[in-house]
């Protein structure tokens, strides 16, 4: 079972171990770590793993995200290029289980409508429990009350994952501004680097184009100012 610091597979983490003790006896916990995880993430998985009472074991591709993001000639990815995930979390988990024939569990809910991203390998059968089970986001935000907590990230942000995640929205930029600034002044890097690499003339595709900043929607620092200027049109600031 592959945990991956948010709500939906902790809860199954701890679903497994309570209604089916026989496969929780069996199972392997492990987290892709890529490096670029929030604290709050880190912090969590460590109560998981004390309340599972079993290891999390740690994996990683053995490089930073600098690294993948030169191999990948500089294009930062996105929704529809997730060089991230296969590389930093198919790619590490393929090769923990090797040729071995095994059953992945995956905390994808019975309410949600979406593919889950995982090995394309025969070896690897995924298996749904939420789904079979009919358990909904209600459910797994009671089982993890009941029991580890939610993750204190989830204040100001809906998913887990690296803290430049491009699936944020502009709220959660704002959040991690707010919470974590050097982690966005470093995601802004990123951003600038890349574009910085490029003489932009007419005709050529524009800066702020898919693959050159983090989101398709601008910048960070133009999606954050949008957000503020909402707060501000709210009385909240």
């Amino acid at each position: 079972l592959g945990l991956s610091g948010g709500k939906d597979s902790a809860a199954l983490a701890v679903y497994l171990k309570e209604q089916y003790p026989e496969v929780h006896a069996r199972l392997e916990y492990f987290f892709c770590d890529t490096g670029a995880e929030l604290k709050e993430s880190y912090e969590f998985l460590d109560k998981l793993e004390a309340y599972l009472g079993k290891e999390i074991i740690r994996l990683s591709s053995g490089r930073e995200f600098e690294h993948h993001l030169k191999i990948n000639n500089g294009l930062l990815p996105s929704p529809q290029i997730r060089w991230c995930t296969k590389s930093m979390k198919i790619r590490p988990f393929e090769r923990f289980v090797g040729n071995d024939p095994v059953i992945s569990y995956v905390g994808i809910r019975s309410d949600e409508f979406r593919e889950a991203y995982i090995s394309k390998k025969e070896t690897i059968l995924a298996v749904f429990p939420f789904i079979e089970d009919s358990l909904v986001r209600g459910d797994i935000f009671q089982l993890l009350e009941d029991t580890v907590g939610i993750p204190e990230y989830y204040k100001w942000r809906t998913r887990s994952g690296c803290y430049f995640c491009f699936f944020q929205r502009q709220e959660e930029w704002l959040g991690l501004k707010r919470n974590h600034p050097r982690l966005f002044d470093k995601a802004k890097e990123f951003e600038n680097r890349i574009r910085s690499k490029y003489d932009w003339k007419d005709g050529d595709l524009p800066v702020g184009g898919v693959g050159y900043t983090w989101s398709s929607q601008g910048s960070i620092d133009e999606l954050v100012a949008r957000a503020e200027a909402r707060e501000r049109e709210r009385g909240i600031i």
